[in-house]
């Protein structure tokens, strides 16, 4: 055995004492998972001697300790990008992988491997389009004594190799026929082969509903073409104006959507004149199949004409736009008789669009909420655990306050129960969080300051999420709101309550009541705080990178539009944790506001963006990871910081593609604000 090369080294040491000096707080270290996608790379020579080639892989790894499962001597502290090779007896082995994440925690697999030198028998391989993805086809392919295998897809690229058993995809940039030829490798001199004739399809119309859009209150929303809110009524989609286009009203899992073809121009009579000069956005949802395609958004006012907003969808993806109405009245149009819209696709009678959820609204003034338990009816069975009394629905001890309702539920946490006591109940349908992002709960609590943790669980328990809030009063009602935005998706059914969290029962009795969905709240108006168009802050750079700077925005369109961005290149050598601070002269003012919201822009879509905060000496941190859902396009990343603790946060911390080493990746970020 020998190892090839290493590609980079890591020294936790180095690491420690860097954040020592920079910030003095390791937390975020804990917040690391477990490494993920754990697997070795494996192929051998077609020569007879056995010798194999792997490769460890894996995300979030710092280092992988690997036996080869014959007995030979394992390796440890292998460095992700390491190479090996090892020479086998002809066998079937398994290959024991255990891959390492910054913290600590581990990850195990164990994967087959066999060395034959006969030549692979039995082939069987399937080749399919996917069926998300346009014009990407996977492949996979299984054979007895086979252990790799590669894909030519006819277009004269390269291979693309694969371990046996396994799946491998290729985009076309085209879609038609091409020949897809597959061969098996074994240790042996003689390969086995397939080949197909397969046709590469496009996909040319969505295949899954536009964004599921949020709760509003009546007053706060127009809408024009939505299945959420009311629509105008006897408004025509597909007035005579002399255009070519053609319209269809399809539906795609169960949401309706317009089909605008071959778009030259197409126009939308409103079923009445609107008055939207209280509303603040305009929202709209698009679809193209086309590549490098415009749509030019125009909303006609009665008396001052008609202004116009260009879109630049990306192709085969849902693109939501939020488009600020200023952006209209700023070239002279009256928000305040909108009777038509009219849209322009560029080029001229070159795409297909369709179009979703198209509405004015303005941010929200108060809660939309939705009761879920309110122990006025037939009780919930609770189940409780930790060595505490049975929880029960009782009479309201003390109806006064934010809560005069007659029943609420009893939890006593006994001397002797567990720090972790609590108990829980089921509801006959799944919380909504397409609809909203909270879940409030009214608590009463004999002491102020202790943590209530609040955690959801779908049925059979293999997805779970988890809130802490502390109260902050006590011997009286008080309303805590618990932020679900970041939860997994999932069909949540069980509701479980923790009081004084992490602490044994000293006999105290904590009462809850009115659990109800909720959606966002409170100021209606965000609060800039960092915009990078007047003087620049001083920004502090750590982690092997260049020096975050301010640049002029290098893609003006979609939700930003400003001149001046931030710009951060995350090098190849550039440590997992890298990134950039600045300080704001006035503490953050998180009394008023939960959140604060970021424009971002990243060559990636699916990574995690941190955003940390820190009071002057760092002796108080609060972290809120969001992953992008985007790439090459500005989005509004919102983080919700209604769980950190009180501070006087002044230290603005970003961090892109956290957990991941550098890959000279270039980041934008903008307009940072307070909200709600």
């Amino acid at each position: 055995m020998k190892i090839l090369k290493y590609i980079s080294t890591f020294c936790l040491l180095a690491f420690i004492a860097f954040s020592c000096n920079e910030d003095d707080n390791l937390d975020f270290v804990d917040d690391i998972s477990a490494p993920t996608n754990v697997s070795a790379e494996v192929s051998v020579t077609q020569d007879n001697t056995g010798l194999v080639t792997i490769i460890p892989l894996g995300d979030g790894v710092t280092k992988y300790d690997l036996n080869y499962g014959d007995g030979s001597d394992a390796e440890s502290d292998l460095t992700p990008g390491s190479v090996l090779e090892h020479t086998y007896e002809e066998g079937t082995y398994e290959l024991n992988i255990v891959a390492y994440a910054l913290n600590g925690l581990t990850t195990e697999v164990t994967q087959p491997l066999e060395v034959s030198f006969q030549a692979p028998q039995n082939l069987m391989v399937t080749i399919e389009n996917d069926p998300a993805i346009s014009k990407q086809v996977n492949v996979t392919a299984t054979a007895d004594f086979a252990l790799s295998y590669e894909v030519d897809f006819g277009t004269g690229a390269d291979p693309v190799a694969g371990n046996i058993d396994e799946g491998v995809s290729f985009n076309y940039e085209n879609a038609g026929t091409y020949t897809i030829t597959v061969t098996a490798f074994s240790a042996a001199i003689e390969t086995t082969e397939y080949a197909e004739e397969f046709l590469v399809t496009e996909i040319l119309q969505p295949i899954t509903g536009a964004p599921a859009q949020p709760a509003r209150a009546e007053t706060d929303v127009i809408s024009v073409y939505s299945n959420t809110y009311t629509n105008i009524a006897n408004t025509d989609f597909f007035p005579n104006w002399g255009q070519s286009t053609t319209y269809t009203e399809i539906e795609v899992e169960g949401n309706a959507m317009i089909q605008y073809g071959d778009l030259t121009y197409q126009g939308i009579q409103i079923g009445e004149t609107v008055d939207a000069s209280t509303m603040e956005f305009l929202h709209i949802d698009v679809w193209t199949a086309t590549e490098d395609y415009a749509l030019d958004v125009y909303p006609i006012s009665i008396s001052s004409g008609e202004q116009l907003v260009q879109l630049n969808p990306v192709a085969g993806e849902w693109n939501s736009y939020d488009i600020p109405l200023s952006d209209f009245t700023d070239q002279g149009l009256s928000m305040a008789d909108i009777h038509q819209f009219k849209f322009v696709g560029i080029p001229d009678g070159a795409g297909t669009v369709f179009i979703d959820n198209l509405y004015f609204y303005k941010e929200p003034g108060g809660v939309v909420t939705a009761m879920v338990e309110d122990f006025e009816n037939e009780a919930p069975a609770f189940t409780t655990f930790g060595n505490i009394p049975d929880a029960e629905v009782v009479v309201n001890p003390d109806m006064s306050g934010i809560n005069t309702s007659n029943n609420v539920g009893a939890l006593t946490k006994a001397v002797g129960s567990e720090v972790w006591a609590g108990t829980f109940f089921e509801i006959a349908e799944p919380l909504d969080f397409v609809t909203y992002s909270n879940l409030k709960a009214k608590i009463w609590t004999p002491n102020p300051g202790i943590p209530v943790k609040l955690k959801l669980e779908n049925a059979d328990t293999s997805i779970v999420y988890e809130v802490d809030v502390n109260t902050t009063t006590s011997n009286e009602w008080e309303s805590l709101t618990f932020n679900f935005n970041d939860a997994p998706a999932a069909d949540y059914v069980r509701i479980v309550f923790f009081f004084d969290f992490g602490n044994g029962g000293d006999d105290s009795v904590y009462y809850f009541d009115d659990i109800e969905l909720a959606s966002n709240g409170g100021d209606s108006t965000p609060l800039g705080f960092q915009d990078f168009e007047g003087e620049a802050p001083a920004f502090t750079t750590f982690g092997n990178i260049p020096d975050a700077q301010v640049i002029s925005n290098p893609d003006m369109s979609g939700v930003n539009t400003t001149a001046n961005v931030v710009e951060l290149t995350k090098t190849g050598a550039a440590e997992v944790w890298a990134g950039t601070f600045f300080e704001v002269d006035t503490p953050l003012n998180l009394s008023s506001y939960s959140s604060i919201s970021v424009k971002t822009w990243s060559p990636n879509s699916g990574i995690v963006v941190k955003l940390k905060l820190e009071n002057a000496d760092t002796s108080i941190v609060h972290e809120v990871d969001v992953v992008n859902t985007v790439s090459n396009q500005w989005e509004e990343l919102v983080f919700n910081m209604s769980a950190a603790p009180p501070a006087d946060y002044v230290r603005v911390v970003m961090f892109f593609d956290f957990g991941n080493a550098g890959d000279d990746s270039t980041y934008y970020f903008d307009e940072f604000a307070l909200t709600n």
